[in-house]
């Protein structure tokens, strides 16, 4: 049987072989295309190519790109599962042709890989094209020998290829393998086209046109090719199955579910185990690119996916975690083509985990909220499709399940009602939706960047030099100089200036010429091609085209962005030594006044987690340890256990940067911090100086913060805490470190005095200091006491009513404080004999409603409550004595 693994070297090889650049996989966020929300073709990464605005060392190229298709105009979501070839996740297989071969060589490499290194029955194939090119039709006769009835002419959009409304196109030719009488279908073009029986799983995409904005079609000067395979439908192909579940890798990860579940796939549950499967491949591949769940655009669709496996998960009787523990079967099964899923390996299983148990708590609020809606509803009845939809949106309760939950009690979902509120909102994301990626850049920087070439980057040994003007920008387009006042960018041969990138700022600082021109340099960033843009005021003079200028990078801004920067890589290894190896970067700020750090996390750190993080990053700063760098192959970086950031993009060579020696732990005696880094940095620990960690905090979900400090401004933060509490110190009149003891010990003090207080209050209270009189009088049979105290608080009103109940041992006592603010407080005790006559609440609020409040309340035999009006106070004892008399 040939893997899957085996089906994707077949095919890169052989290409590779054949003159084509073995390109890795673009990322599954889109570079140079922020309209798509994922990459979903093979052609995505190089269409800058295909336009013409980028260019590339090779005209020919090989790649097995990963897609995502589960968002937007291309969305398979609801199919998977329930066809033998839709999938959220795929590897598209592909060969490009930038302007080098074209239709004649396209079919013939293809005819040769899928019949001589596939072997496929070439009698089993057929292909369509498009019905007006008999060029290709002429050149399938010539190199497979095909008659008319195997070349399919199609007059559709199917078999005609466009990049958009205006831009490169051309016409398709798509292989078809017949897969035999006993799957019903027909091919391309009959009635039954969109059964199985005829599988495509090649199409050739001939690049010939220019279609221009008035709608007509010009000849491109050097035409182009595009394929993609889907490598799972080829695999379902050469391993003899009707589905690409029933492929080596599908099996395996269905078994693993399988597993994990403790039940085996029957008819009626397969599908959810299929579910299962490719959503687990998708999840996966976005968590390891630093997608994560959210409630909106990318992070949605996630969710959606995610949410979707898991309750197919219990549509299988699980009620606990379960796909998260799938995550090392995938990455066995994929990992060796795409380290990604190695290296992320803990933070993708421990994100789906998280997110799992928010599922399972959604589900049963879900259905606790569904029983509340559907309240009333019987036989025949129908739920409301807004409602429905309300639970889909809001709660993440699937439709289905909806469905399922009330088809026991007999009641039916509005499906149109539903459908309709699903396409407002569709519609709504659709206006909103302007990608969430990198923005394209202009095509002014690849005008830039094919004229000027990179710009070479002296910046990691020297902060000054030389450069040659190659080209200016002013306003969004080229220009051929810029004047004293004008504001713009201008390209150079060669720069200290860094650009910013992987989350560090870019440089500033000036330029200037023998002439006289004096330039501020104000941000400098990167832009196509490798070209460094330096944003700039023109001061004085003039500069143009091929002037030469001294360049001069801020050298203190710049010494502390270096010491933030490399602060940062001793701290994502702290955090890792301190939280655990599921601490991943999710994102970085370095700055000259301070430093960002964003990292995969469940919880907030503890204060010792952050004491500890700190202390292990400043004995390696203390070690004044050299800080070196390395160029080496991306692969031989990663495996000598350099940090890499996946989604990132490296080339052929990267930085390796390396710092300190571990002293403890498992780590003890082997280099201490190791990553991948293009930014600047110190040249030993110690020019860091310390590191203070000034903030801890919540970014989203599963994502923690840490802010801190370096070098001067560390200690000015920490000189500006010493001040502080020395002044504190210098009021208590006690050395500093006694401030913190003597401090406790003046709250422990004043919470007696507090309390001693609050006594002298009460027995200068209950001995006749206030006004309303002291004694208590007969009022209709009953003994009653009133009086109006003052100053005390509403909380001591009660003990003064419980030492007059002792004094008088049966009665009704009525207690009004005042205080200084003009309010008051009552407070009303009842004997325990009189509470069958009288209730100590409802007297309570008769003179609260004398004192201008409203209710009161507690228990029969004591009530409480308050007013604004403390001048009522004595009106307030007279209502009840009235009350009493009645």
């Amino acid at each position: 049987m040939t893997s899957v693994n085996d089906i994707r070297s077949t095919f890169i090889d052989y290409f590779a072989r054949n003159g084509h650049e073995a390109v890795a996989s673009s990322p599954l966020v889109p570079r140079n295309d922020p309209t798509l929300m994922f990459t979903n073709a093979g052609m995505v990464q190089f269409k800058n190519v295909f336009t013409g605005l980028e260019k590339r060392p090779y005209s020919r190229a090989t790649t097995s790109q990963k897609c995502v298709r589960a968002g937007g105009k291309h969305n398979d979501l609801d199919n998977v599962g329930y066809t033998a070839r839709h999938l959220t996740f795929f590897e598209m297989l592909g060969n490009f042709s930038f302007g080098d071969y074209f239709k004649e060589q396209a079919i013939e490499l293809a005819w040769t890989l899928v019949t001589k290194e596939f072997g496929l029955d070439k009698d089993k194939l057929l292909v369509t094209v498009y019905h007006t090119d008999d060029e290709a039709v002429e050149y399938w006769k010539k190199i497979a020998g095909f008659s008319d009835d195997k070349i399919i002419r199609i007059p559709t959009s199917d078999n005609f290829w466009t990049m958009g409304d205006t831009g490169p196109c051309g016409p398709c030719s798509e292989i078809f393998i017949d897969r035999g009488d006993h799957i019903w279908g027909g091919p391309p073009g009959s009635p039954e086209e969109d059964g199985d029986r005829f599988l495509e799983f090649w199409n050739l995409v001939f690049m010939q046109y220019e279609q221009t904005g008035d709608g007509q079609q010009e000849p491109l000067p050097r035409p182009s090719i595009d394929t993609g395979m889907g490598l799972e439908r080829m695999a379902s192909i050469l391993q003899g199955v009707e589905s690409v579940f029933e492929t080596d890798l599908f099996k395996h990860l269905i078994d693993s579910a399988s597993s994990a579940i403790g039940r085996s796939p029957t008819e009626s549950t397969v599908a959810s185990y299929r579910v299962i499967a490719d959503h687990l491949r998708s999840m996966s591949f976005l968590i390891a690119e630093g997608v994560l769940p959210a409630n909106e655009g990318r992070g949605y669709v996630l969710r959606r996916i995610m949410r979707r496996a898991m309750r197919h998960a219990t549509l299988l009787g699980t009620s606990a975690p379960t796909i998260h523990r799938l995550v090392p079967t995938l990455v066995r099964e994929m990992g060796q083509a795409y380290p990604e899923l190695v290296q992320g390996e803990a933070m993708i299983a421990e994100t789906i985990r998280l997110e799992e148990e928010r599922f399972l708590k959604t589900l049963s609020r879900g259905l606790q909220i569904l029983e509340d809606e559907s309240t009333g509803l019987g036989t025949g009845d129908t739920l409301a499709g807004e409602t429905a939809f309300k639970l889909y949106d809001t709660y993440g309760f699937p439709l289905d399940l909806t469905q399922d939950a009330l088809r026991a009690r007999g009641v039916g979902v509005d499906q149109a009602g539903f459908d309709a509120a699903m396409a407002r909102q569709k519609a709504e994301a659709r206006k909103s939706w302007s990608g969430s990626g990198d923005a394209a850049t202009s095509a002014v920087w690849f005008t830039v960047a094919d004229a000027a070439g990179a710009t070479e980057f002296l910046g990691y040994e020297s902060e000054e030099s030389d450069g040659a003007v190659l080209a200016l920008v002013r306003d969004g387009a080229s220009a051929d100089a810029l004047n004293a006042g004008d504001e713009g960018f201008v390209v150079l041969n060669q720069t200290p200036f860094y650009a910013e990138s992987g989350g560090q700022v870019g440089d500033t600082g000036t330029m200037e010429s023998e002439e006289g021109a004096r330039l501020i340099v104000v941000d400098t960033t990167k832009q196509a091609g490798g070209v460094f843009a330096h944003r700039v005021k023109v001061e004085a003079g003039t500069v143009a085209i091929g002037d030469a200028l001294t360049l001069k990078v801020d050298h203190a801004r710049r010494a502390a962005i270096r010491a933030n920067h490399s602060a940062t890589h001793l701290l994502h290894e702290a955090l890792r030594e301190v939280l655990g190896s599921h601490v991943a970067q999710k994102g970085s700020m370095v700055s000259a006044d301070r430093l960002r750090f964003d990292f995969s996390h469940t919880k907030p750190m503890s204060e010792a987690e952050i004491a500890e993080a700190e202390r292990l990053a400043n004995a390696i700063i203390l070690q004044n340890a050299p800080v070196e760098t390395r160029l080496m192959a991306v692969d031989d970086a990663v495996k000598a256990g350099a940090m890499a950031l996946f989604g990132e993009k490296y080339g052929d060579e990267v930085r390796v940067v390396s710092m300190g020696t571990a002293l403890e732990g498992e780590k003890a005696g082997k280099t201490y911090s190791m990553e991948l880094c293009g930014g600047t940095h110190v040249k030993r620990t110690g020019d860091i100086g310390l590191v203070k960690l000034v903030q801890e905090s919540s970014v989203a979900s599963g994502v923690r913060r840490v802010e801190a400090l370096t070098a001067d401004g560390a200690r000015a933060y920490m000189g500006e805490q010493e001040n502080q509490l020395k002044a504190v110190a210098t009021a208590l009149k006690v050395s500093p470190r006694d401030a913190v003891a003597r401090v406790e010990a003046l709250i422990e003090e004043r919470k007696g005095l507090e309390r001693q207080l609050a006594d002298a209050r009460q027995k200068l209270a209950m001995g006749g200091g206030a006004s309303g009189g002291s004694s208590s009088e007969d009022v209709n049979g009953v003994t009653f006491m009133g009086r109006v105290v003052e100053g005390l608080q509403p909380k001591d009103l009660r003990g003064l009513v419980d030492q007059a109940k002792k004094q008088i041992g049966s009665g009704v006592i009525v207690i009004v404080g005042t205080t200084e603010d003009g309010k008051a407080g009552i407070s009303v005790g009842v004997s325990e004999e009189l509470t069958d006559r009288f209730s100590a609440v409802d007297l309570v609020r008769i003179g609260s409603a004398t004192l201008g409040g409203q209710g009161g309340g507690g228990r029969p035999d004591m009530a409480q409550a308050g007013g604004p009006d403390a001048t009522q106070a004595q009106a307030a004892i007279d209502a009840i004595r009235a009350h009493l008399s009645a």
